[in-house]
């Protein structure tokens, strides 16, 4: 077996921006399920300027807020 990374090809606006289908990509969801979440409200901040945005610094917080240590801590965390 081989362990391998591959890197993903992300477009940043210079403003630090991203497509809804490049910030998918960026933090490991498919763009239905960030679609659902905006929805929701559960996902991370975005912007709507005609096409769906997002800015990178959000998408980090978002995914560092999500961070926990133990599996017990994640289901506090949902709950």
């Amino acid at each position: 077996m081989t362990n391998s990374v591959s890197a993903i090809q992300i477009r940043l606006y210079p403003d630090g921006r991203m497509c809804a289908k490049d910030a998918s990509e960026y933090v490991g969801l498919s763009e239905k399920t960030l679609a659902m979440m905006r929805c929701k409200g559960t996902g991370p901040r975005f912007i709507k300027r005609g096409r769906i945005f997002y800015f990178k610094t959000d998408l980090d917080e978002w995914l560092a807020r999500g961070a926990a240590v133990s599996t017990a801590q994640c289901g506090k965390q949902n709950g």
